[in-house]
């Protein structure tokens, strides 16, 4: 059975890895059409080694369409999300539009696949953010064995999670550094060239910024709600893959050498922990990867039950695009949904 899928979004950083990740893996696609808003039409974009060009999504027909990967935004989402599903078109959303819709099953394959199910009620799966994906890879399999009771995180994620715009904003501040030309900040509230921002999103009531909220909220409805988690979430000059430091504190004992010999085992993880120099991952090496790498894993004397860890992986795919796809990827393997058309 083939499907046809639709990219919304495709000529942004994560619609563009969508294209790809569907090639890479060979997704049982009849037929993927890019599409994008109307300042965006008859704008090409790569799909393997074809060439695709973009439909305006204020006149394309998703009525035949089976699966829509939804990659613009929040607002778009909310406009368009009810309206593609009400043609039976099941829409999968990057956004933070759906994730904390009692409706919606928000998923991480690896961590929570059977909630999958839900999806019928609104037609719409939500694509968690991508610190809290990484984040929750690392962590199922350590709950599933000793019962994780407290998460204290820190991220550093790479200026790609603000789009081109962000990128494009690391690149110009660096070289202008090097040519003492003047910087004005424009994507980000602070020069982020060699500097760290500890603000992503806007900031709420109690001091909080939503990023570091989206972490909370999302742990708590994919792993467990009693799970106690705070955030420190920090925007640091790295292009792509997201990092973060891990404190977690346990119901029962659990070794250092033990959680090693849980995640090697876990899906969609790599451990990379030597005590050595270089015997750990950076983003840097995780760009381009569908892994989430755990490094640095040792125990917290501090508290009863204690570890702590470095988890790093390419926020554009694991933390965006690549979980999409594998959310469709269980849609069609567990027969969820069939083609609304037959392949010729």
């Amino acid at each position: 059975m083939a499907y046809k899928i639709a990219v919304v979004g495709a000529t942004g950083n994560v619609g563009r890895e969508m294209l790809d990740i569907l090639d890479e893996r060979g997704f049982p696609a009849r037929e993927v059409v890019p599409v994008a808003s109307r300042r965006s039409q008859g704008v090409q974009v790569s799909f393997g080694d074809r060439t695709l060009t973009c439909q305006a999504i204020d006149h394309f027909d998703f009525s035949d369409v089976d699966i829509c990967l939804m990659s613009a935004g929040g607002a778009v989402s909310k406009e368009w999300s009810p309206r593609i599903a009400a043609k039976g078109c099941v829409v999968i959303d990057n956004s933070s539009a759906w994730r904390y819709d009692a409706d919606v099953p928000l998923i991480v394959p690896e961590v929570n696949a059977d909630a999958i199910t839900g999806f019928t009620r609104k037609n719409i799966i939500a694509n968690p953010n991508c610190s809290t994906a990484q984040l929750v890879v690392a962590l199922k399999p350590l709950h599933d064995a000793a019962t994780i009771r407290r998460v204290v995180v820190s991220t550093y994620q790479s200026v790609s999670g603000a789009g081109k715009d962000g990128m494009d904003e690391l690149f110009n501040q660096t070289r202008s550094v090097f040519v003492n030309d003047p910087i004005t900040p424009g994507k980000f509230t602070k020069r982020i060239a060699f500097n760290v921002i500890p603000h992503i999103d806007v900031f709420m009531e109690d001091g909080y910024t939503k990023e570091e909220w989206k972490v909370l909220a999302e742990t708590k409805k994919m792993l467990d709600p009693k799970i106690k988690v705070t955030c420190t979430a920090v925007r640091v000059p790295v292009f792509i893959g997201h990092s973060e430091s891990v404190n977690i504190e346990f119901e029962r004992p659990i070794t250092a050498e033990e959680a090693r010999d849980i995640l090697r085992e876990a899906p969609g993880v790599l451990v990379v922990d030597k005590h050595e120099d270089g015997g750990y991952v950076t983003p840097y090496e995780s760009a381009g990867e569908d892994t989430t790498y755990v490094s640095r894993i040792r125990e917290d004397a501090t508290i009863e039950n204690g570890l702590n860890m470095w988890v790093v992986a390419d926020n554009l795919r694991k933390g965006a695009a690549l979980n999409a796809v594998q959310i469709a990827e269980v849609l069609v393997n567990r027969g969820l949904i069939t083609p609304k058309k037959a392949a010729a």
